[in-house]
């Protein structure tokens, strides 16, 4: 309790800054920011954070397969990651024998880590501005249409120059809604092999409950390692491979973090919308939010009781129930804070200010005058069908999982026919053997390759089906759909339903999964022994699913003009804010590409009267653990550790285990699994969420409340070391000089000392 009311004076006593630092910079541009990150408390000149020509942090942060960011955390090549960005090859692993879901996986040498078919990570090689030569090209007579037309095709050119004689890859992005441009350079590595992942009762310990909440006590982490060939270059998985020698790796700071401390994140943050209009704020409160949270919670209604009934289920359904419950909360506290934090409000004086502005002199009015009424035209016009686009794809074409496998194997399928029909067709106009052979050599290999990506899509998508589960989803959702969304935006097939079922879902779904051979992997097998268009085209589930992808696809077509008001009203607006505050360095919408956010660690206050510390402790691990309530269960041989206190080299100066903490970085959905790193450029810890009461966020930056949730590094070592005895992974790490010491009741093991010899 003292602890607690040190912490809170010294809150109050310490000169802090006093909101949250808004921001998410581009690492080649951040000298703009130089001064202002060393007042914060940063330690390093501009070069140790981005170079080209000599390593820097750039150099230790991936983007973790597309969807979240990873670091390098030793010499070895080995990742950091959170536990939820790893769920999905932590599940594919797993059995009902080998439930690393439940009991957690460490390799304990580098032939026991796992590869994972399909997951890469990508390093950045470097970033270019290429606004100037996109935008010389481009002028004000163009369409919206012509426009995305010369900026696809610049972009293409550049991404060609700029990758030749490499094995790099490469790709333009827009910034600030098209008004500029930047061409990023990677390097992917595609061997990327499991090492570690606590127990889901670590990794995920508070499950829903928790997710998005402050205060926490979740283990958030697992770790991979990159290999390489035998030269250190990309390669495919071999036994033959190595493991990576990175260009920089993180080294790790056992100190911790106290209030005011300085933090910055590299990473890449997926998308925000921080230029969203007041329009767009009200479409989301009233419509689209609303919508995917109701789709969401009748799914995972429906996959909540087949998983709790059955330990097949529950595995082979980890990894999607993470990924729909993720963002069913996401949009439920999004909504709520957008409302509460009167983000709409907030808007209106910024347009109100923009208007002003704009009609202040006949140059704004020419230049920028259309910006918001074609904005507010836009909006008008897509609340008609926002919600019918939210089902379309919800409910329809991910909402059970036959329809977007029916597609998908349908598409492969059809390319395979087409291919042996036009070897078929040149076969027969050949006039020698050689043509003969060379017809057969190349869509031979053709089909092999097809063949082959059908046999994969099938392995993994039965692997994780349960057919029972999937016609209820089915059922219900589709059952929703017809009730929800008006008959002028439904699928053609609707009408079927309701001539030939009488509206009767239930019947219907009957019909499809009694009579698809797509229902069973049996019956995919038995039909790909003789393949034909015929019975591919006569399929309820291939129907259902073709039709479902064009309805998808079709939108955005069928929307094109009101598409066309609205980016063309964004780039005016986004472009128009920087002019009239033409002395504020505006920094650009998220893009999944490499951003740096910096900060402080900060306690806040949420709302009257009530106060949350900067971090969490082991403590409140044991005062959450429930044996009765899954997402509190604890892990059997943690009990005793935690309440014996045997944290080794882990504990803080008072003795506790730091679990948790918060700093005010601005980070979003991607920036998962980011590094958060010290004015010195060492780990302190493992960036996994944001906090409830800043949900709006994305749109709108919470100066007073915005906070980044990250699982000590302390905590991880203690998981990995004192928990899972994995010593031969802190023994592969880098320890920083460490400047304060625990206080450790226990005797000291081996492996301890060896910790605390490292960072003497």
């Amino acid at each position: 309790m003292m602890k607690k009311i040190l912490a809170f004076f010294m809150a109050l006593a310490l000169s802090l800054p006093a909101v949250a630092n808004e921001g998410m910079w581009l690492p080649l541009l951040l000298g703009r920011n130089y001064e202002d990150m060393k007042a914060h408390g940063l330690q390093l000149t501009p070069e140790q954070l981005y170079a080209i020509n000599q390593p820097s942090i750039k150099d230790a942060i991936v983007s973790f397969g597309g969807f979240c960011t990873g670091e390098i955390i030793s010499k070895n090549g080995l990742i950091l990651t959170n536990h939820h960005c790893g769920f999905e090859a932590i599940q594919t692993h797993s059995s009902v024998d080998k439930d690393y879901l439940t009991d957690g996986f460490w390799a304990k040498s580098y032939s026991e880590e796992l590869p994972n078919e399909g997951l890469f990570v990508r390093f950045l090689v470097r970033m270019e501005d290429v606004s100037q030569r996109i935008n010389k090209e481009l002028n004000n007579n163009m369409t919206a249409a012509e426009r995305s037309k010369k900026i696809a095709e610049l972009s293409k050119e550049i991404q060609k120059e700029a990758i030749k004689d490499t094995k790099y890859e490469a790709n333009v992005k827009s910034f600030y809604h098209g008004n500029e441009f930047y061409l990023f350079v990677y390097e992917v590595f595609n061997d990327v092999r499991l090492v570690g992942a606590p127990p889901s009762s670590v990794g995920k310990f508070g499950g829903d409950t928790d997710n998005w909440m402050w205060p926490r006590q979740t283990g958030d982490f697992s770790m991979f390692r990159v290999y390489t060939d035998k030269d250190g270059k990309s390669a495919e998985y071999s036994e033959d491979n190595i493991p990576m020698v990175p260009k920089h790796h993180l080294p790790i700071s056992l100190d911790g973090v106290k209030e005011g401390d300085f933090t910055m994140i590299f990473g890449y943050p997926g998308s925000t919308d921080r230029y969203l209009s007041s329009y767009g704020v009200q479409q989301a409160i009233d419509k689209y939010n609303p919508t995917v949270v109701k789709i969401r919670s009748e799914k995972l209604d429906i996959m909540n009781r087949y998983m709790a009934a059955d330990d097949l289920t529950r595995i082979q359904y980890a990894s999607k129930h993470a990924r729909v419950s993720n963002y069913w909360k996401y949009f439920i506290g999004q909504t709520e804070q957008l409302t509460k934090n009167k983000v709409g409000q907030k808007k209106e004086a910024i347009e109100n200010d923009f208007r002003k502005w704009v009609n202040s002199n006949p140059a704004n009015a020419e230049k920028y005058g259309e910006a918001l009424s074609l904005l507010e035209e836009s909006y008008m016009e897509s609340d008609d069908y926002v919600a019918s686009d939210v089902y379309v794809l919800e409910a329809g074409l991910t909402g059970s999982d036959l329809p977007l496998f029916a597609f998908r194997f349908n598409s492969l399928v059809s390319r395979s026919l087409s291919t042996k029909e036009a070897m078929d067709t040149l076969m027969g106009q050949a006039e020698s053997e050689d043509d003969k052979k060379a017809i057969k050599d190349k869509y031979g290999a053709r089909s092999t390759a097809i063949m082959a990506a059908i046999n994969e899509l099938v392995e993994e998508h039965f692997k994780n089906y349960n057919v029972t589960l999937d016609q209820e989803v089915f059922t219900s959702l589709f059952t929703m759909y017809a009730k929800d969304v008006p008959t002028m935006y439904q699928p053609t097939f609707f009408a079927m339903v309701n001539k030939k079922y009488k509206g009767d879902w239930n019947k219907f779904a009957d019909k499809v999964y009694s009579s698809s051979f797509m229902v069973s992997e049996e019956g995919v097998k038995e039909f790909l022994e003789n393949p034909s268009r015929k019975a591919l085209d006569k399929d309820l589930a291939s129907q259902i699913g073709m039709e479902l992808i064009a309805k998808y696809r079709n939108a955005r077509t069928s929307h094109a003009l009101t598409n066309e008001k609205k980016d063309e009203g964004y780039r005016l607006f986004t472009a128009g804010l920087r002019e009239m505050n033409s002395d504020k360095n505006y920094y650009p919408d998220a893009n999944s590409t490499m951003r740096m956010t910096y900060g402080n660690v900060g306690s806040y206050y949420p709302r009257d009267g009530v106060f949350y510390d900067y971090y969490t402790t082991a403590e409140g691990i044991l005062e959450k653990e429930n044996p009765n309530d899954h997402e509190f269960v604890l892990p059997e041989k943690l009990i005793p550790l935690l309440k014996e206190k045997n944290y080794g080299n882990y504990a803080n100066a008072e003795g506790e285990l730091p679990v948790c903490f918060i700093s005010n970085n601005d980070i979003t959905g991607g920036n998962s699994g980011s590094p958060v790193i010290n004015g010195k450029g060492e780990l302190i810890g493992c960036a996994f969420d944001g906090n409830w009461e800043a949900m709006s966020g994305d749109i709108f930056f919470e100066t007073q409340l915005q906070r980044t949730i990250s699982v000590d590094v302390r905590y991880i070592l203690f998981i990995v070391h004192k928990y899972a005895g994995a010593t031969n992974l802190i023994d592969e790490m880098t320890f920083a000089k460490r400047n304060t010491f625990p206080m450790v009741d226990k005797e000291s093991t081996d492996a301890d000392k060896a910790v605390e010899n490292k960072t003497n």
